[in-house]
């Protein structure tokens, strides 16, 4: 126990080794990957957003308000377990990659769905503590982000009851928050810039900015839907396997190697 402490003080937390664990994760398993972000996260999306559309504006809004609010709720509330599975998913295609294996499709999506419920009650947990956060000058709203960034990832690989998970993401968080920050900060330039280039993407698909805004009156067709599908894809399945592995770093630097590395040494 004192020599993986000793182990965990000499090692450093590296952005390096996350991105490349990230995006190696994709690189070696694209099927698992991208097929779990498209079909728990982008296709759903795409589907609520098509069947918004097709219902119009005004029929939507003759519903009425309380059945306006309804439907937004459960859409968020939807969204939110859809993520989560998402998320679940990928923590099993991310570790199984750092671990030297490739898991399949099937595996990595029973393992979102088995704890479904509580990865849903941590969700739901951590975007209102989150957001009461951002209300107060955000902030504290920041900081909560940063000590709840691997508590997913510590949900479905450790077993463990949403309560539990949030400490433990305290604690593997607990000593590099600034590091995780800057690069969760990194991560969100980055998906700014993929957003621009969909959207300029977008913009030049229709011929120019005012055949864009003509179109959105008229309402989004297929290929709009499907250029933001395949953008979904892609940022549901690198955020997901940049939480895993930012998860795998802290774990190995404050826990030490695992069991199966070390039968490996001393095999």
């Amino acid at each position: 126990m004192a020599s993986a402490a000793a182990d965990g003080e000499d090692r450093n937390v590296s952005i390096g080794r996350i991105f490349s664990r990230g995006f190696g994760t994709i690189g070696s398993n694209p099927v698992a990957t991208l097929g779990i972000a498209f079909l728990f996260g982008a296709l759903p999306s795409l589907m609520i957003a098509y069947a918004i559309q097709s219902l119009g504006t005004e029929a939507f809004a003759a519903l009425g308000t309380a059945a306006v609010i309804g439907i937004s709720v459960l859409s968020a509330l939807l969204a939110i377990v859809l993520a989560m599975i998402t998320q679940g998913a990928l923590v099993r295609a991310t570790v199984a990659y750092s671990e030297g294996r490739k898991a399949s499709f099937g595996e990595s999506a029973m393992a979102g769905l088995s704890v479904a419920l509580p990865l849903f009650l941590l969700g739901l947990g951590s975007a209102i503590g989150i957001a009461l956060g951002f209300l107060l000058l955000i902030v504290p709203g920041i900081i909560l982000y940063v000590m709840w960034s691997v508590a997913a990832p510590a949900l479905v690989e450790e077993r463990l009851g949403p309560t539990e998970a949030f400490g433990r993401s305290n604690y593997l968080t607990d000593g590099v928050r600034w590091k995780i920050f800057g690069l969760l900060l990194v991560v969100l330039i980055l998906y700014w810039i993929f957003s621009s280039l969909v959207a300029m993407l977008s913009i030049m698909w229709y011929g120019g900015v005012a055949e864009f805004a003509e179109s959105a009156v008229r309402g989004m067709p297929i290929g709009y839907l499907a250029i933001n599908g395949i953008a979904g894809t892609i940022t549901s399945a690198v955020w997901g396997v940049m939480q895993t592995s930012l998860y795998v770093e802290l774990r190995d630097w404050k826990d030490g190697p695992r069991t199966e590395a070390l039968a490996e040494i001393f095999g």
